[in-house]
């Protein structure tokens, strides 16, 4: 399905593939040869999102877009299933792994892996090659890798990495009200969304 969402249409190569479940919608750019299997969410929120060339989005991944986080996937990248890429940047040849989570600010170097359900922190960046194992985190610029049993030592860097403010663009005292109501509010951007069809500026629409 794909959605014009704050005036802008996603724009898909015709080379491409996008399964009819998978849902696309806003300032996306999809390149060439890439594909987007079924139940995939790329959503360009208030800022962009664009898949590389021969890259794949597998099923039930979600790629966010945020106003000052967009998204830029590389080409030859593989976004495994049930991945969450959420203002991230990810080189040219990254693999994103099932369950992987990369959050607002990262940075993904050329190459670098996130196997299953790593989990790469705000405003952290993997230097090119960098492999974050099965369920660790990566904190830190550069990055630093802990097994999940280490808390302690993640929170340590992760406290200075200020994920609610630049997820929320609030403090971290910030009451539960305060951050759900101007979640809500950001959200509300989708209540004058128009569904546009199944493909949207590829050769297939002259």
């Amino acid at each position: 399905m794909f959605i014009e969402h704050r005036g802008a249409v996603p724009e898909v190569d015709p080379s491409a593939y996008v399964a009819p479940t998978a849902v696309v919608c806003g300032a996306v750019r999809i390149g060439p040869g890439a594909r987007v299997l079924f139940g995939a969410v790329l959503a360009a929120e208030d800022g962009r999102v664009s898949l590389g060339a021969r890259s794949v989005v597998m099923e039930n991944a979600v790629i966010r877009g945020r106003a000052g986080h967009p998204v830029v996937i590389g080409d030859d990248v593989l976004v495994g299933p049930h991945a969450h890429v959420n203002g991230a940047q990810v080189a040219d040849g990254c693999f994103l792994a099932t369950g992987a989570s990369l959050f607002p600010g990262s940075v993904a170097g050329a190459g670098a892996e996130v196997r299953i359900n790593g989990v790469v922190q705000v405003n952290t960046v993997l230097p090119p090659g960098t492999t974050v194992p099965i369920g660790w985190v990566a904190v830190g610029d550069p990055a630093q890798l802990f097994s999940p049993d280490q808390h302690e030592r993640i929170w340590a860097v992760q406290q200075h990495l200020d994920f609610p403010g630049t997820v929320y663009g609030l403090p971290r005292d910030a009451s539960a009200t305060e951050r759900m109501t101007r979640q809500s509010a950001w959200f509300a951007a989708h209540v004058d969304d128009r569904v546009i069809g199944e493909r949207s500026g590829g050769e297939d629409d002259a």
